[in-house]
């Protein structure tokens, strides 16, 4: 009954978090565009940072409450998860064109920053304040980079929501708080029944961090992603979950470092070389043809199993 019970706060938990976040940057972002600020700018900004409000919200509550195993394995998880079985899903339902500039930047830029992340947590078993500098500065450079892209014309943020008659102030800043309430409450209840998981099914926070958390907050990108497929729009997949994993080190490990130091355990180091290891695997499968086909996306499905396997032993 008590694991029911937990499994029901997850749930609810996981479904506060993703509309808290959609309404969120819904609120934000029309708040934005009817003051003037660029669409450009909030897509950049809003609209990419809130989608990892889910990521940021969970990591943030479990470094303050002591959880450093779901603060780093919701993050470390969420990245495995979204390229090795939510790409390898896309791929599998429909074949997946890729931009010449996620391969040639992205991808290598993922891969890099995950290794960043691995050794500024091997030198002293902590994600500290200066790294949280370190990882914000990257995160600068990244945001840099994405704004270089869109002046040439790339497409490189998702669609951001205008404001309309409808949409009066009062009802934009209620649409904001409502979403932070939501965000920052689903985080306290994700974070307090995933532990309690923990200790009745007698798992480590490693564990339920890189497994049920990290699949949770990697529900919108999997809807997303599969939706897409489902719709012959699955192009857009590859650049926004990698995009994705990126600001989920830069700007969710680097967010909760400053605000307090977490723990990286060794335990986070086959991990983490196993999240840098997906990339590569993708780098491997588009760079022949700048396409991830079914087979690509079957050996990722395989990779995950595999090491769903090493976790469970």
């Amino acid at each position: 009954m008590q694991i029911a019970l937990q499994l029901l706060l997850l749930a609810v938990g996981f479904v506060m978090l993703i509309k808290g976040a959609d309404w969120f940057v819904d609120g934000a972002s029309k708040i934005a565009d009817k003051f003037g600020i660029p669409q450009l700018v909030i897509g950049l900004t809003i609209v990419a940072m809130g989608t990892s409000a889910p990521e940021a919200a969970v990591s943030i509550a479990s470094a303050i409450k002591g959880n450093a195993g779901i603060t780093i394995g919701n993050v470390v998880g969420s990245n495995i998860m979204n390229v090795l079985v939510i790409l390898g899903l896309t791929a599998v339902i429909r074949a997946i064109a890729v931009k010449k500039s996620t391969v040639r930047y992205e991808i290598p830029f993922t891969i890099v920053i995950t290794v960043v992340l691995a050794l500024l947590g091997l030198l002293d078993n902590t994600v500290g304040r200066l790294d949280g500098v370190i990882l914000w500065g990257l995160m600068i450079v990244y945001l840099i980079y994405l704004l270089r892209m869109a002046r040439k014309g790339q497409d490189v943020v998702e669609d951001v929501p205008k404001h309309t008659e409808k949409d009066t102030l009062p009802r934009m800043i209620l649409s904001i708080v409502i979403g932070a309430v939501l965000i920052v409450w689903g985080a306290d209840v994700t974070v307090n029944a995933a532990t309690e998981l923990a200790y009745l099914f007698k798992m480590d926070e490693r564990l339920i961090g890189l497994t049920i958390v990290a699949f949770g907050t990697s529900l919108p990108e999997l809807v997303t992603s599969v939706t897409a497929a489902i719709k012959g729009k699955a192009d857009i997949a590859v650049g926004n979950i990698v995009g994705s994993n990126i600001f989920n080190i830069l700007f969710v490990v680097g967010t909760t470092a400053l605000i307090t130091p977490v723990e990286y355990s060794g335990g986070f180091l086959v991990d983490t070389v196993v999240a840098a290891g997906a990339i590569v695997l993708l780098l491997v499968c588009v760079l022949p043809k700048k396409k991830l086909g079914r087979l690509g996306g079957l050996v990722m499905l395989a990779g995950y199993a595999a090491y769903f396997v090493y976790l469970i032993q």
